[in-house]
């Protein structure tokens, strides 16, 4: 639950849509911005209120994650009109199969099914603020899998990121030992469940926005908004059916009723929390599809993990998290390593070569 779907979804870099720097366009940036980071926050903390407050289903929380995908079909409609023409055309020649294009949505589905699960297992055992700067990492893994996959650079820039950020991870695990879970439960299996699930989700979460970023260069080859869109609907489809046939193979279906009744703010508080969750995911993805579309997926990868340095503050100052000097350093290193990702962005766009238009980051590499 660190990160909204939609960092998945890249348009192909073969070919980068020029776009004009005005007002407009800045405001439609600070609007997307704004969405991520409202939608993924939001989110998140919502997630540690339901789990503070009895909830235990990590099947459900996974699910909320990827079944509001429903508000993105109007979008989807509104869109298609608009690019199917330059769709077709792009696609006429060598147009994929069905059969490979399902394939690639099953398989990317599946993954950001099992990628929102350890999300959720890691969110569930850990202390929120932890739980924030441990998933800082994808940024990390991101570099790794972009550069083995999608012919990515790693500058020094972007190595220092890595370093940073892989000491502020390291400096969580050491100082676990005075961390609160939840009650009952060991160090061993605090560091199992909750440190490993949520490094494994952020490296599987990166490895879904490589290989989506490939799909698009090798088998879908197009640009248009609306090819975005079907992947983030369909695969978002396919992570739902996965987790919802999960949640009842596993029975935890049948504690749901009994759950809500326990809950601590009451049955309706439940439902709302629910919904919300699913909603601000959604608002987080529609920023998420807007920032790829005017700049790039990796724009749009860091502008996500913006809000993971952000919410151990806040989970210090809505659910009294204690944060200690170890974890103060972590956030620095943490935010400092996000910094040296996001300069280099700024020096990839600023260079002559875009000619002062914002482009997919194929040009920049």
């Amino acid at each position: 639950m660190s990160a909204p779907p939609v960092d998945h979804y890249p348009p192909p870099q073969s070919s980068a849509i020029p776009r004009p720097i005005n007002k407009n366009w800045w405001l439609r940036m600070a609007t997307h911005i704004l969405c991520v980071l409202f939608g993924q926050t939001a989110a998140t903390l919502l997630g540690r209120l339901y789990y503070n407050k009895g909830g235990k289903s990590v099947w459900l929380t996974s699910l909320v994650e990827t079944v509001g995908f429903p508000v993105l079909i109007p979008f989807y409609l509104h869109f298609k009109p608009l690019t199917y023409h330059q769709s077709t055309q792009t696609n006429r020649r060598n147009p994929p199969s069905i059969l490979i294009v399902s394939a690639i949505y099953i398989s990317l589905g599946a993954l950001q099914s099992l990628t929102s699960i350890l999300y959720s297992v890691g969110l569930f055992y850990l202390p929120l603020s932890t739980f924030s700067l441990i998933s800082t990492t994808q940024l990390a893994f991101n570099a790794f899998f972009a550069f083995f996959l999608n012919a990515q650079k790693l500058t020094p820039l972007i190595v220092n990121s890595l370093v940073l950020l892989t000491i502020s991870t390291v400096l969580l695990v050491l100082q676990s030992d005075s961390e609160e879970t939840q009650v009952g439960i060991s160090r061993k299996r605090y560091l199992t469940l909750g440190f490993v699930c949520t490094v494994a989700a952020s490296a599987l979460y990166s490895l879904g926005l490589s290989l989506t970023q490939l799909s698009f260069q090798k088998v879908l080859k197009g640009e248009t908004f609306t090819m975005v869109l079907n992947m983030i609907i369909y695969q978002s489809l396919v992570a739902s059916i996965v987790t919802l046939l999960a949640l009842f193979i596993s029975g935890e279906w049948n504690d749901l009723q009994g759950e809500m009744v326990n809950f601590e703010l009451g049955k309706m508080a439940y439902l709302v929390i629910m919904v919300c969750i699913a909603v601000a995911w959604q608002i987080a993805t529609i920023g998420g599809v807007g920032l790829i579309f005017e700049v790039s997926s990796l724009f749009s990868n860091v502008i996500s993990t913006l809000a993971l340095p952000i919410i151990p503050i806040l989970a210090v100052v809505i659910f009294r998290e204690k944060m200690n000097g170890m974890k103060v350093i972590a956030t620095v290193l943490a935010i400092w390593g996000f910094a040296s990702y996001v300069y280099q962005h700024y020096l990839d766009e600023s260079r002559p070569e875009n000619g002062g238009e914002v482009a997919d980051e194929a040009s920049e590499t």
